[in-house]
C-alpha cells in the first residue's frame, strides 16, 4: 500500500516532541507579531513616499529569516501546522494499517486525538 507520508510517528514519539514543539510554536508566534509590527511600520512609510531601509526593514528581515528557519524543522520532520495561532498540528500516524493523522492543539497535554487524512479537526477521535 503506498502512503502519502514517507515519516509515521507513534502516540509516544509526537509526545517526545512536544516540549520542543511547543518552544517552536511560542517563537513562531513572537516572530508572526514581530512581523505585523514592522509591516504595520513598513505600510506607514511607503504610503508617505519615504525610503524605508535601516532597523525596521533589517528586523522584518531578520524575522522572516527566522520563521523561515522554524518552519523547516517542521516541514523536515513532516509534522503540519493546521493553525499556528491555536498550535494546531497533526502528525501523520498509521493505525491499523491505514495512514491517519495524530492531532493535537497546544492547550492538551498530551496526544489524545486522531483523524483520517480528509476529515481534518472536525472528524477528532480519541486514540
Amino acid at each position: 500500500m503506498k502512503h502519502h507520508f514517507e515519516k509515521h510517528y507513534t502516540r509516544e514519539e509526537a509526545n517526545a516532541l512536544l516540549p520542543q514543539i511547543r518552544k517552536w510554536l511560542e517563537r513562531l508566534n513572537r516572530l508572526r507579531e514581530d512581523l505585523q509590527r514592522c509591516e504595520k511600520r513598513l505600510s506607514g512609510l511607503t504610503e508617505q513616499g519615504n525610503d524605508i531601509g535601516g532597523e525596521t526593514v533589517n528586523n522584518w528581515i531578520r524575522a522572516l529569516a527566522d520563521m523561515q528557519e522554524l518552519l523547516a524543522e517542521f516541514q523536515r520532520r513532516e509534522i503540519f501546522i493546521k493553525d499556528l495561532e491555536r498550535g494546531l498540528l497533526d502528525f501523520p500516524a498509521l493505525i491499523g494499517g491505514k495512514e491517519v493523522f495524530l492531532c493535537w492543539e497546544s492547550d492538551e497535554e498530551a496526544v489524545e486525538f486522531w483523524h483520517d487524512l480528509e476529515t481534518g479537526f472536525g472528524g477528532r477521535e480519541r486514540l
